[in-house]
């Protein structure tokens, strides 16, 4: 006797063992028992989920005779009457199936149409069934329209479609629709289980669990899945051969992945990106495989409940709770929105897996909010710490300062104050509780002094000696408070800068470094836009006024830079109002000479004449200094 797949085998012969469809099960059986029956259904779902079952179904519930041929209408066909037998094998005369995907012209229509007017042979019912009932022509539905609107009563219509939006209007309001649901993972893994016990084979849970997974919501192609994996797996089912025959990636693979982007790891998300380039696993796959399991995550986040309700036989229930539990929520939601646009943009690039290593580095590039401003805070600690235990010791007295040469106003990019001034907060000199408690120290008492180095006599300019390092003196460092963690606005440009020892420093080392193009872009933004606070041996503090400019990266090749002039120290930032920086040295110094400009326009001899003479008027905003 020849193979009967899974798929035929165990199609569903009565509603009692119908899966995953009790919505539309409970209705018809309804109707059957109360003999309300339509003229016309339709039913409609995706691939697999039973459209055509519950159609000859609800056939031998019209027709059967019952097993002493007495029988009537039913909800529970007996399957051993001739009619039964006859509509399960495909030979009930009374019971047409029309395929609309090879018939769909007006012809064939008018063909079944024609037997309408007979009455049935064998049966109680004539049915016809049309599949794909979309795929007919418009004139092919015109030419049905007027017998499905008003049949004989022993003629009944049942369509099955998998796209019912191109139905027209005119069928769907004279029919009785009924929409079939994708099954749930968790159902086809049940269904699976079961038909396997029947059939004897040994299988393990996490291949069912793969399998019904990969069916997306089709009983059909579960079974299809199935029928392989036994021929694979040569008549068993194990999670390692299920696996390799549907070239799907290993979760541990994505959970490896998660852990390494929670952790900012990016070494270990390329050796990942490369491990998978080595085995030929999909990078569609593996994306599409993340964004299964941040969804799982966000769901747990947003339900702490669920986690207790998993199963704990499910080892991968158990290490998503773990990752969830390790991962912001928002965090979360950034890296499910990124994989998932991320599968749209791998036919873009000419490889794959770069285009996969680019989607999965990307989460690193746009952490959330926050992540920086506490590494800098951790950074901070130590240098805080060590000038807190030394702020007790008595200072000494410092010497005089020795005057400092202004410096020469190299041609920097002047940078324009925010249009919209707002009131500027007074920076915080203390800790809040919360950061303090980070720090685990008090912060310094207010009027308490810092032990101070002693200055150099004869600092080496910077510009001319870029192998210098000069000792400078130590100030005290701080740390933002809970009014830093927005946008500053700038100061006023009008408003005069207060000279200082620490502003001349800064100024010409940015002007050093930007005249030997060491810094670029974002990094020459954030010199120019900062200022120097607090100097120590190690360590430097700079204060910006937008949180933006801040960030890891420009902060790192800020600090390269200025090892490269000799000043090997790390760099720290604070959120504040910015009195002295250089971009605003720079803009006073524009501002000073186009004033000088127009008062040399206006005061030439010859400008005043014409300006009498002619009635000349300078154009305002034309004027621009040499």
């Amino acid at each position: 006797m020849a193979y009967l797949v899974l798929a035929r085998k165990h199609r569903p012969k009565n509603f009692n063992e119908m899966v995953g469809q009790e919505h539309v099960v409970q209705a018809l059986a309804n109707a059957l028992g109360t003999q309300r029956l339509h003229h016309a259904y339709l039913f409609t779902g995706t691939r697999g989920v039973g459209k055509t079952t519950v159609s000859r179904i609800l056939a031998k519930s019209l027709n059967c005779q019952g097993p002493d041929g007495n029988g009537g209408i039913t909800a529970t066909p007996c399957g051993v009457c001739q009619a039964c037998r006859d509509i399960d094998s495909g030979r009930f005369v009374d019971y047409t199936e029309l395929d609309a995907a090879s018939n769909r012209g007006v012809d064939e229509v008018q063909q079944l149409l024609e037997q309408a007017v007979y009455k049935p042979v064998q049966g109680r019912f004539k049915v016809f069934m049309i599949d794909e009932v979309h795929m007919l022509t418009n004139t092919a539905f015109n030419a049905m329209l007027k017998t499905l609107e008003e049949p004989p009563e022993y003629l009944k219509f049942v369509l099955a479609t998998t796209d019912p939006q191109k139905v027209p209007v005119t069928v769907l309001s004279r029919c009785l629709q009924f929409n079939l649901r994708p099954m749930a993972p968790e159902t086809i893994l049940e269904h699976l289980t079961h038909v396997l016990s029947g059939e004897g084979v040994p299988a393990e849970t996490s291949s069912l669990r793969l399998l019904a997974r990969a069916a997306r919501g089709s009983m059909r192609d579960a079974l299809s899945l199935t029928d392989q994996a036994i021929a694979y797996g040569n008549g068993e089912l194990t999670e390692t051969g299920v696996r390799q025959m549907l070239g799907s990636v290993d979760r541990g693979h994505v959970f490896r992945l998660i852990d390494a982007l929670a952790q900012g790891d990016g070494k270990t998300v390329v050796e990942i990106s490369e491990g998978l380039r080595r085995d030929g696993l999909s990078a569609a796959s593996t994306l599409e495989e993340m964004t299964s399991v941040l969804q799982s995550m966000a769901v747990l986040q947003a339900v702490p409940g669920r986690a207790a309700a998993l199963d704990p036989a499910d080892a991968e229930a158990a290490e998503m709770a773990r990752l969830a539990a390790g991962m912001a929520p928002e965090e979360t939601q950034l890296l499910y929105s990124l994989c998932l646009h991320g599968r749209g943009e791998l036919g873009l690039a000419p490889d794959e897996y770069a285009a996969l290593t680019m989607v999965l580095l990307r989460p690193l590039a746009f952490k959330p909010t926050g992540t920086a401003e506490k590494k800098t805070l951790n950074e901070a600690a130590p240098a805080v710490r060590r000038l807190n235990s030394e702020a007790a010791v008595p200072p000494p007295p410092a010497p005089a300062p020795s005057p400092v040469p202004p410096p020469r106003e190299p041609e920097l990019p002047v940078q324009e104050p925010d249009p919209t001034p707002e009131p500027v907060r007074e920076p915080v000199e203390e800790p809040p509780a919360h950061m303090a408690a980070d720090l685990d120290e008090a912060p310094p008492p207010p009027g308490q002094r810092l032990r101070v180095l002693d200055a150099p006599q004869a600092r080496p300019s910077a510009a001319s000696d870029t192998n210098a390092t000069a000792r400078v003196q130590a100030m005290p460092l701080r740390v933002q408070g809970t009014a830093g963690m927005r946008d500053i606005p700038q100061a006023a440009a009008s408003a005069p800068i207060e000279p200082s020892e620490e502003g001349d420093f800064w100024y010409a080392t940015v002007s050093s470094m930007v005249s030997q193009e060491l810094i670029g872009a974002l990094t020459r933004e954030l010199a120019l836009q900062s200022q120097l606070v607090g100097r120590d041996e190690d360590q430097w503090l700079l204060r910006v006024e937008r949180e933006s400019l801040g960030q890891s990266g420009s902060r790192d090749k800020l600090a390269n830079a200025l090892s490269a002039i000799g000043h090997s120290v790390k760099i720290a930032i604070e959120i504040g109002a910015v009195g002295d920086s250089p971009a605003r040295r720079n803009k006073l110094a524009a501002e000073a000479r186009q004033r000088a400009a127009e008062e040399a326009i206006h005061g030439d001899p010859l400008v005043q004449a014409m300006m009498r003479d002619f009635d000349a008027r300078i154009v305002p905003g034309s004027l621009r200094p040499v």
